[in-house]
C-alpha cells in the first residue's frame, strides 16, 4: 500500500480569502433625518437646538456612518456641524450608509495588503460571495497581484481556474 501524498500542500500555494478583508469594526449610524424640521428641511434654530441637546457620547470611539435616509436639501454646514460634534467624542466619521462604509473599509483594507509576501508566489484566490461588490474586489486584487506573483488562480485547489502565469 502506497503512502497518500497531499499534492496541494506540497504545491506551496498561498490562498487568499477576500472575506478576511472585511472590517471587524462596529459601525454605528447617524441619520441626519432626525435633525430635520418636520422631516423636510434644516431649520437652523431647530437644528442647533438638536445638536446642543443630543447625547453624542453614544458614538464615543466608534466608526459612524453619517447619511440622510430621505431626499432632503441639506446645507453642507449641517454635515460639518454634526461631524464636529462627533469628532469631540473621538468618533471616526465617514459619509454614507452603513453598507457603503463597510464597502469603503473593505477596499481600504484590500489596498493596504502587503504585496511583498506574494512576490513570485503561486496564489489561489478563494471564491466567496459575502464580500461587497465582488467583481470590483476580484478586479482590484488581480491588479495588485499580477505584477508580483508567479501564478494566479481562482477557486479551490481541487478545481482551480488559471488566471495568470508569469512567462
Amino acid at each position: 500500500m502506497s503512502e497518500i501524498v497531499n499534492k496541494v500542500a506540497k504545491a506551496n500555494i498561498i490562498q487568499v480569502d477576500l472575506s478576511n478583508f472585511m472590517t471587524k469594526t462596529t459601525i454605528l449610524e447617524f441619520d441626519v433625518k432626525q435633525t430635520l424640521w418636520q422631516e423636510m428641511i434644516i431649520k437652523e434654530d431647530h437644528f442647533r437646538s438638536f445638536i446642543k441637546s443630543f447625547d453624542w457620547s453614544i458614538y464615543q470611539n466608534h466608526t459612524v456612518a453619517l447619511f440622510c435616509s430621505i431626499d432632503a436639501i441639506i446645507p453642507a454646514w449641517a454635515f460639518m456641524l454634526i461631524t464636529s460634534e462627533l469628532l469631540k467624542v473621538n468618533a471616526k466619521v465617514l459619509n454614507g450608509t452603513k453598507e457603503e462604509i463597510k464597502e469603503q473599509l473593505f477596499f481600504d483594507n484590500l489596498s493596504n495588503i502587503n504585496i511583498s509576501e506574494f512576490k513570485d508566489a503561486r496564489v489561489m484566490v478563494k471564491g466567496c460571495s459575502d464580500i461587497p461588490n465582488p467583481y470590483k474586489a476580484y478586479t482590484e486584487l488581480t491588479k495588485l497581484l499580477v505584477p508580483v506573483v508567479k501564478s494566479l488562480m481562482f477557486g479551490e485547489p481541487c478545481s482551480a481556474v488559471p488566471v495568470f502565469k508569469k512567462r
